[in-house]
């Protein structure tokens, strides 16, 4: 064989891995997309009772632009829905704690009350703010049930900053990021109540 011919050769069956490769990876993205949009769902959807909802609030996110708040920035949102009516909005929020950037989803029920928080994203200090990540995470339910008037707007702080929360052990600067983040989000709630839970975007 020719060397000419061993080059086309070549060429031609590295055409053909390619191609092959790339029809494997095709047929196999809705799959993978499929089972990424389900691992999101269980992560994003555990803070609220599977059976308080019955659309798929992933797919009905909030019409919220990225919005700089007091002590954070609420990223987007998301709409959970039972027969046709809200129940709860579930809002991601970005907050500075001691080492980096902390991403929580706060989850609201439609009368204002918290039903629970979940940290998604942190880089806090291993063994002391980074415990915020745990799951389920003692520290973060103690804010379930609360609301923007309970604890009226001064309790929500630190106790050593005359709040009514305790801190995570030797994590002053994360327990307070998160709750300053938490207060944000249900003060947004409220004032944006019919925005948040009358206009989903079906898109």
């Amino acid at each position: 064989m020719s060397r000419s011919s061993s080059i086309a050769l070549l060429l031609l069956l590295a055409v053909l891995g390619l191609g092959a490769t790339y029809f494997v990876q095709l047929g196999s993205a809705p799959r993978i997309a499929a089972e990424q949009r389900l691992i999101d769902s269980r992560n994003l959807l555990d803070l609220i009772p599977s059976d308080s909802y019955d659309n798929q609030p992933l797919e009905h996110p909030v019409r919220i632009e990225t919005t700089a708040l007091t002590n954070s920035t609420l990223l987007g949102g998301y709409l959970a829905m039972r027969s046709d009516r809200p129940v709860a909005v579930l809002l991601r929020s970005q907050t500075l704690g001691y080492a980096g950037a902390i991403e929580l989803l706060i989850a609201v029920d439609a009368n204002g009350r918290l039903l629970g928080v979940k940290t998604l994203k942190q880089s806090e200090t291993p063994g002391l703010g980074a415990r915020i990540a745990d799951w389920p995470n003692a520290w973060l339910q103690i804010f379930s049930g609360k609301s923007r008037t309970g604890p009226g707007d001064s309790g929500w702080a630190l106790k050593k900053d005359q709040g009514q929360f305790d801190q995570i052990a030797g994590a002053t600067i994360t327990s307070r990021a998160v709750i300053n983040a938490i207060h944000d989000a249900l003060r947004y709630f409220d004032e944006h109540r019919q925005q948040l839970l009358g206009n989903p975007d079906h898109g």
